[in-house]
């Protein structure tokens, strides 16, 4: 078992939660957890191909940012995990479920598959299949805005870029030479990496020199903040100082999400290099049990109605799958349609 990084604390007692936001995270969750506990099973069926990564475990991590920023407004940025992202950013199950199905109706016309959700009406500006390559990307994103608001005097442009990644990702040239650029023009972007231990079949501590990764944004004298990957609350609480620093012309933040994938890698991987000790103390840190336990605890939700959630959720999923499977593939004639943009 590779060694553990003590988790930073978070005081709940400062949380300041409405039953409604605390119903809206529980929901957003579960979505994203029964939404790629289903694509397993369409997976091993023979329904989606190629590479499929699950986020299983980490949904604490998009739900805390996403929320926190303002869905179909802010731009996210994704990785090849990158089915739950689209979802907490509003693209609906059904569009993300037909996409994995190589469907017409998929958010990218069948085109992209599991690791290249896109929507430009969602503002989610891709998954990537190449390591790191959303960062600079993302930074693209956050100059627009910057450029719109200082340079042309649109009041409206103060959209917030966040861009996902993993720790993989942050040994990649790409990471630091963007992290520079961002420090330097003090774009409106929060760089959130999702640190769930493992590059692939590459232990974190084994590939990197600095395996706390929020120390490297003071580098570029930029905010870097150690989170609980695994408890939305501290997720949403750290995310929303870095969206209001961003929003306020401060400059960017590097997030460092502390989390774990409950799955292999890929479907495709037997998940045989992880020890069943460092699984089994993950698993014991569910953030939607540790969600649901305080919601319950503090009045603000009862068992009833977590479980009226649970079942509108699978009433969405249940759709999304039977959407894909009567949906229909895309026409061979339009092979070479949305390779530009303005073929839409």
């Amino acid at each position: 078992m590779v060694q553990e990084r003590t988790l930073p604390t978070f005081n709940t007692a400062t949380t300041q939660i409405t039953k409604e936001e605390g119903l809206r995270l529980y929901e957003d969750m579960t979505l994203g957890r029964f939404f790629e506990d289903k694509c397993a099973e369409m997976y091993y069926r023979g329904k989606m191909f190629g590479f499929v990564h699950l986020y299983n475990g980490q949904e604490a991590v998009s739900t805390g940012v996403i929320q926190s920023m303002r869905p179909g407004e802010d731009f996210v940025s994704s990785t090849y995990r990158d089915h739950v992202h689209a979802l907490s950013a509003g693209v609906p199950a059904r569009e993300v479920m037909a996409e994995l199905f190589g469907k017409a109706t998929g958010c990218s016309k069948g085109r992209g598959g599991s690791m290249h959700m896109f929507s430009a009406e969602h503002r989610l500006l891709g998954g990537y299949a190449f390591v790191a390559e959303g960062i600079p990307v993302a930074a693209g994103a956050a100059f627009q805005s910057k450029y719109r608001r200082e340079v042309l005097k649109d009041k409206n442009a103060d959209q917030v870029t966040a861009c996902f990644f993993g720790d993989g990702a942050a040994n990649n040239g790409q990471f630091f030479e963007t992290l520079n650029m961002a420090a330097l023009w003090k774009l409106p972007i929060i760089f959130v990496v999702e640190n769930n231990k493992w590059a692939i079949g590459m232990a974190h501590e084994r590939a990197t020199s600095e395996p706390e990764i929020y120390k490297k944004a003071s580098v570029f004298n930029m905010v870097g903040v150690e989170v609980d990957g695994m408890d939305v609350l501290a997720v949403r609480a750290v995310a929303q100082e870095a969206v209001a620093r961003a929003r306020a012309g401060e400059g960017p933040t590097l997030i460092e999400a502390l989390t774990y994938r409950f799955r292999g890698h890929s479907l495709a991987d037997p998940d045989e290099l992880r020890s069943k000790a460092e699984k089994e103390f993950w698993f014991a840190r569910d953030p939607i049990k540790k969600l649901a336990a305080y919601l319950v605890e503090q009045n603000l939700a009862s068992e009833d109605e977590l479980k009226a959630i649970e079942r509108k959720i699978q009433d969405v999923i249940d759709d999304a799958v039977k959407f894909a499977e009567s949906s229909p593939e895309p026409d061979p004639n339009e092979l070479y349609r949305f390779v530009f943009a303005e073929d839409e």
